[in-house]
């Protein structure tokens, strides 16, 4: 109601909560009409995303983490580092009603 950002644990349905991965990443933006798609001409988008955000990063003019795929090379490194939301998060899906986003608030994707 305020405008400010808070992040849930409640993810799109089309996410694999198993593997972070996008179920159905060529057709996203059909499946799902709001999917956001980043893009560093709109970097305003970027300012709700996490701070470990890459596109946030470097819009930012900040280094990427150690961790992150595009330093280390392994798309692994985000999840041995515990920065991914793979088996963290749960469907829209599970979602009945809005009251219930409530109950799912988190801080931990403010983690640097």
């Amino acid at each position: 109601d305020n405008g400010e950002v808070v992040y849930t644990e409640i993810a799109c349905k089309l996410l694999d909560t198993g593997t972070a991965r996008c179920g159905d990443y060529k057709r996203r933006k059909r499946l799902v009409p709001d999917c956001v798609q980043l893009s560093a001409d709109e970097p305003e988008a970027f300012a709700a995303m996490p701070p470990s955000c890459a596109y946030r990063l470097i819009s930012e003019r900040r280094d990427l983490p150690e961790w992150h795929p595009l330093v280390s090379g392994r798309p692994e490194t985000v999840h041995l580092a515990g920065m991914s939301v793979r088996n963290r998060v749960i469907s829209e899906t599970e979602i009945v009603d809005d009251q219930d986003m409530l109950d799912h608030i988190v801080t931990w994707p403010m983690r640097r």
